[in-house]
This record gives structure tokens, sequence and C-alpha cells, in this order.
């Protein structure tokens, strides 16, 4: 397809800039393309359109990372491996969610109200759900890390399944964190506030400090499935290196959820 063809997915491993590029142009597209033909669906479409694109890249980098497991011993070495990989998915989630934060942003109320229904409707659930159940700090984390962990586990499960699946919901992810972000640029601007930049840039640390982490264990987890997955096609799964190397994965990734919960709970609050 005309998309896949921009970017490489043999190349763009070399050039984690690119994933940024592209993760916003297919964005914009997306957008463009579900609200012009889809209006009524166009919010979830949008999100369905972009992980569309997306697939060939990802899935070629991870059955990269799959058969060079093969032929890797040091398990300390194959994760500095994989650490590569994730700032490449980190760049086109990033992408994402700047083409989808801009849109927010620059669109008309209406066009908002149409495309991001469904997301404001998970940022009320999610908020409601929080701040109705949880009085303590201590039972204010247990809810929040719970939470994540239920996300994690559908990133895993959807690799494991679709290979590639996690994107979807890193994609959804994207979208939702756009609109909680362009809510706020455009809160602070109707008060008065007339700096874009200091406002968007308020929005992201408020919503990332905690976010970034909680992004980089669910991309963790979803390589992890997605390995799993492209092992099991090629009938490599009999190589305990990589179910070791997998649990690793699923391992470090709950850790950073932990931390990304303890950030959330006591810190992000103190600070914004």
């Amino acid at each position: 397809m005309v998309l896949e063809a921009i970017f490489n997915p043999f190349t763009i491993k070399k050039h984690p800039i690119q994933m940024f590029f592209a993760g916003a142009m297919y964005s914009f597209i997306a957008f463009l393309l579900a609200y012009i033909v889809f209006r009524e669906i166009s919010g979830i479409l949008m999100v369905f359109l972009v992980v569309l694109a997306s697939l060939p890249i990802i899935y070629t980098t991870i059955k990269e990372e799959e058969e060079i497991e093969l032929h890797i011993e040091k398990e300390w070495t194959l994760l500095k491996e994989h650490t590569k990989i994730l700032m490449l998915f980190m760049a086109l989630f990033m992408g994402i969610l700047f083409a989808f934060s801009t849109i927010y942003i620059f669109s008309p109320e209406s066009v908002v109200n149409d495309v991001f229904s469904l997301q404001h409707k998970a940022i009320s659930d999610v908020s409601s759900g929080v701040q109705g159940a949880v009085v303590q700090p201590t039972a204010s984390f247990t809810k929040i890390f719970m939470n994540n962990i239920k996300v994690l586990f559908f990133c895993l499960i959807f690799s494991l399944l679709y290979g590639s699946g996690a994107i979807f919901i890193l994609t959804w992810n994207a979208s939702v964190i756009a609109a909680a972000i362009g809510n706020v640029v455009k809160q602070e601007l109707a008060v008065g506030v007339s700096s874009y930049f200091t406002i968007a840039a308020f929005s992201f640390f408020k919503y990332m400090s905690h976010g970034i982490l909680e992004i980089a264990a669910y991309l963790v987890a979803g390589l992890a499935g997605g390995i799993i997955s492209i092992a099991v096609i090629k009938h490599n799964l009999k190589e305990k290196r990589i179910l070791f190397d997998a649990l690793d994965l699923v391992l470090i990734s709950i850790g950073l959820l932990f931390v990304a919960g303890i950030m959330e709970t006591y810190i992000t609050p103190i600070l914004f």
C-alpha cells in the first residue's frame, strides 16, 4: 500500500525519528478520512485506520526482533536490543499523540464533539471511577495500579492473538490522552491565557509525567506478546530463551506500572 511504501519497515529501525513522523502522518490522514467518510463513527474509525497503516512496520520490526533472539545468548544484551525497539515504538506513539492533540486543539468544537465523543466518555469513566471509589492515597494507588494491570493484560493478549495487536490499545490510549491534553489547553485559553506553547507544555507534562511509564509498560508487554506470537507461527517456541525473555519483559512492564502508579498517586498531584 502507498503509506507502507513511504516508510520502509526494514530500515526505519535505524532512524527512530521517522517513526514520529509516520505516526503523525498516519493520524492526520486517518482523521480526515474517518471524518469525511464515516463521521458518525469517526472517533473509533480513525484509531483503526492508524493501526492499519502502522501494522506493516510494527509486525516487521517484531519479526526481526524474534529472529535476533535466536542468535543472542546473554539476556542483558537482548534487553539492550529491546530498548531500541521500545524507543522506536515510543516515537510512533508520540507522533500519534502529537497529531491527535493538534487536531483536538485547533478543530472547531463541533468537530471535536463528533470525533472525540468516545474519548470524552472514556476520560469521564476513568475519572469518576478513581475519584468516586477512592479516598485514601493507598487505595487510590491500588485502584490505579490494578486498572493499568488490566490494560497491560489486554496488550499482552492482543499481541499474542494478533501479533501486533497491542498497537490498537496504544493508539486508542493516545487518542484519549490527546483529548485530555486538548481539553486542558482549551480551558486555559478560555480563561485568558494566551500562550499555546506554555499551556500545551503544561498539559503534556501533567498527563505524561507518569503516562510515559505506563505507555512504556504497555509497549514492553506488547513486544513480549508479539515475540511469542511470531515464535508460535515459526515453530520457534521450543527455544526456552524466547519464553524466558518474554517473561522478563512482562515482569519489567509490571515494574514500570508500579512506579507509574506511585508517581500518579503521590508525585503528579503535587507538581500539577
